[in-house]
Parts: structure tokens; sequence; C-alpha cells
């Protein structure tokens, strides 16, 4: 406790009020210089950010002028203790300022990069508590202190340094695997020699290996030992496997399907009532974004169990049906002539191959045909495009006589019979539709 006690003697020396009042200033010309330079550069540097940060420039250009402040403010107090020798009690005032100062420089910095504002706040108070401890005789004191306020478990004792360190170590692997990752998929975003898959399967596997090596190199830092709880651990990891079965399994079948390419994030698929692009294939699930807007979570062992249309796996190129039915009076020539015009006429509809009409049957509705379109981009839907040539040609039919067929319904009265409920009313209905069954 030598060291504590000196501590303590140092800091309950009487201080100069002329050197209180130079702390003091010290901290608040620290603060000015920050404003102040922070209005002089913190405009510009912003807009510098903000032109090159693309869709991040919201998280990271709004907190540029509040870290340039935070910098400012530290460097002056650093100078300030490295220059002048002032009292124990005067270094803590100035210590207290500059702990600050990059304890909040450090959370602006980390929720610029997207951390969490708990474990922001965790190792801004860790870097806070680090610098006040350093000017004033070191962290000896403080660890000391934080060992002594624990209790015996058997034979293991739990203090509140170990908590507290287990809580930092996991603060600060947590940030570094966060950042690691982000700059692993900014990397790999960049590899034009993958394509979209390949670079999707490299982050997967390399965001699983940065995780594992965190958690390993947490394990080492912190000194946990897990030999003596060999059998407990057996056990629960066979029930932790058998409970994170499907995990494990929509995990290896995600990644299965990026290393066969079978879908890939762009594709249009079709799983069950489920029809729409792949936005991006998670850990567990895939996520598909219907025409609707609507974001479905689709596990990957679905799409490795269950049949899948994928719309753009050899080609993105797809045809539609387009049933059409006109009256057995109309022009069969004219009416087939004016549904290519209007199939050829629709923004979407390809070139080539270029638009086709069969005549499918004779039907007792009228002469059944069959439109074939051709589009490139079905991740815009199909339906738009089938209302779009049906909108142009309706318009045409009428501009040159071409005849639908419409429902028609025949009543049979008998009168004079005897009553009889089952003969003495006979209906015959006909339904004619113009568009068919479907």
């Amino acid at each position: 406790m030598g060291t504590a006690d000196n501590l303590m003697a140092r800091l309950s020396i009487p201080m100069p009020p002329w050197e209180a009042a130079l702390a003091l200033a010290c901290v608040g010309v620290a603060a000015m210089a920050g404003h102040f330079v922070t209005r002089w550069l913190g405009p510009g540097t912003e807009r510098w950010f903000r032109a090159r940060l693309g869709e991040r420039e919201d998280m990271v250009g709004r907190r540029i002028p509040a870290m340039i402040r935070y910098a400012t403010g530290a460097l002056i107090l650093a100078v300030v203790l490295a220059l002048l020798g002032l009292s124990a009690t005067a270094t803590l005032v100035v210590a207290t300022g500059l702990g600050g100062a990059l304890g909040l420089f450090l959370f602006t910095l980390l929720r610029a990069a997207g951390v969490p504002v708990a474990v922001g706040v965790v190792l801004a108070f860790g870097i806070f508590v680090s610098v006040v401890a350093s000017s004033q005789g070191g962290l000896d004191p403080l660890t000391r202190g934080l060992d002594s306020a624990g209790v015996n478990v058997g034979t293991r004792r739990v203090s509140l340094l170990g908590l507290s360190s287990f809580v930092l170590v996991a603060a600060i692997l947590f940030t570094a695997t966060k950042i690691a990752n982000r700059l692993m998929t900014h990397a790999v975003g960049r590899l034009t020699a993958l394509d979209l898959s390949q670079r999707v399967l490299v982050q997967k596997i390399g965001s699983l290996a940065v995780v594992v090596a965190a958690i390993l190199l947490g394990i080492d830092v912190l000194g946990i030992d897990f030999t003596t709880l060999t059998v407990f651990s057996g056990a629960l990891g066979l029930a932790v496997g058998f409970g994170l079965q499907k995990t494990f399994g929509n995990l290896i079948a995600g990644l299965i399907l990026l290393m066969d390419k079978s879908v890939k994030p762009g594709d249009v698929v079709a799983v069950g009532t489920t029809f729409g692009a792949i936005n991006k294939i998670g850990v567990r699930a895939v996520s598909v974004i219907t025409r609707d807007g609507k974001e479905h979570l689709i596990p990957n062992e679905q799409l490795m169990t269950q049949p899948v249309e994928n719309w753009s796996f050899s080609s993105r190129e797809v045809r539609i049906h387009i049933p059409v039915v006109i009256s057995y009076a109309s022009d069969l020539s004219l009416a087939q002539k004016l549904m290519i015009q209007a199939a050829t006429a629709s923004r979407r509809v390809l070139n080539s191959p270029s638009p086709t009409v069969w005549l499918l049957a004779f039907d007792d509705r009228g002469l059944e045909h069959d439109i074939m379109v051709w589009i490139i981009d079905p991740e815009q839907g199909v339906g738009n495009v089938q209302s779009d040539i049906l909108n142009r040609l309706w318009v045409l039919f009428r501009e040159h006589g071409i005849g639908l067929p419409y429902p028609q319904r025949d009543l049979h009265i008998s009168h004079g019979l005897p009553y009889d409920p089952g003969a003495n009313l006979r209906e015959r209905e006909t339904k004619r539709d113009a568009f068919g069954d479907r």
C-alpha cells in the first residue's frame, strides 16, 4: 500500500490558488481552442469526408466536427501535462480534462465505425480511468484495490478486477472484430477478379475466422482454464450441438449455396409462394425482397431441400405468357398483328427474341391465343409487363373493331305443367370469359 499512501499524501498537500486557477484555465483554454478549431476546419473536413464516404456519410460525416473538437482539446492538455510541472492535485484536474477529451474522442470515433453505444461507453470509460490513474502514479493502486474487493467461490476467486478485465477485454475484442470485418468486407468487395457469389463466400469465411480468433485470443488473455470443466463442457457441448443443429445446418447450407453458385445476391427466385430478388445470403437465412417491398427470410436449408425456381441462374432473359381470347367474328390475322404491335410497344419487352403469338385452341369461349414476350429484368416484376401490354391491346382492339367474348346466360321457363320442383325450372348457363381462367 506504499504507492497508495504516497498518492494520498501528495493529494493532501494544499494546492496554491494560482496553480488551481492555472489548471482550470488550461482546461478552459483547451475547450475553447477545440471549439474555434472545429469552426475553422470542421465544415471543410466534413465536406471532404462526405464526398468520399458514399453511403456512410451520414454516420461518419456528421461526427467529424466533434472528433476534431475533442482531439484538439486532448492535444493541448497533453502538452500542458508534459511541459508544466504541476502539483498532484493540479495534475489531477488537467488529467481529468485530458481523459474526458480522449474518452469522448474514442466514443465518437467508435460510433462512427458502427460500434454499439454500450461498447463505446465501456472503452471510453476505460481510457478515462487509465489516463487519470497514470497521471497519479500508475494503475497499480487501482488494480490492487479492485483485486481486494472480491469473494472466493470454491478454489477460485471472483473479484472486481477480474470482472472489469473481462468486460474490458470483451469490449476491445468485439470492437476489433467489428472493425476487422468491415475492413475485410471493403477489401473483398473491391476484388473484381471474383464474382459476387465468390466475394460473399470469402466474406463469410473470413468473418467466421475473425470471430474464432477473437474468442481464442480472449480466452488466452483472460487466462480462463477449462480443464476443470471438461465433463461439464462436454455435456454442455453435446446439448448445444443438438439444440443448435438447425442453426449449424443453415450455416453449412449457406456456405454450400455460395460455393456452388446455385443462387446468389441479385437472382430472381421463386420458393414456394415467395417470389422476389435475393438481397443477401446470411449465416442463417436468405433475404428475398418481393415486389411489394416485403423482405422474406427463408432458411438456407429450405433452399437446399425444396424445389427453387431461379429465373436468373443461366440467363436473366425470362419469357412471359399472356393469354388472350377473341370472338369468332373477329379478323384473326388483324388481331394477331395488333397483339404483336402491343407487345413490341411495351418498354421492357426485348426486341430480340421478338414477341410471338400462338393460336392455342378453338374453344367454346372463342379463339384462344398466347402472347409470348421476353424481358431481361424480372426483378422489376412481371405483372406490370402483362398489364401494360393488355392496356395497349384493349385500345388497339377498340380502334380496329376486334371483338372480345362476354358472359351470356339463357333462362328457359315452361308454363302450364304440373308443379314439379325438379323439372319446373331448367337453367342453362354459358359463361364466356374474355381472358380465360388465368
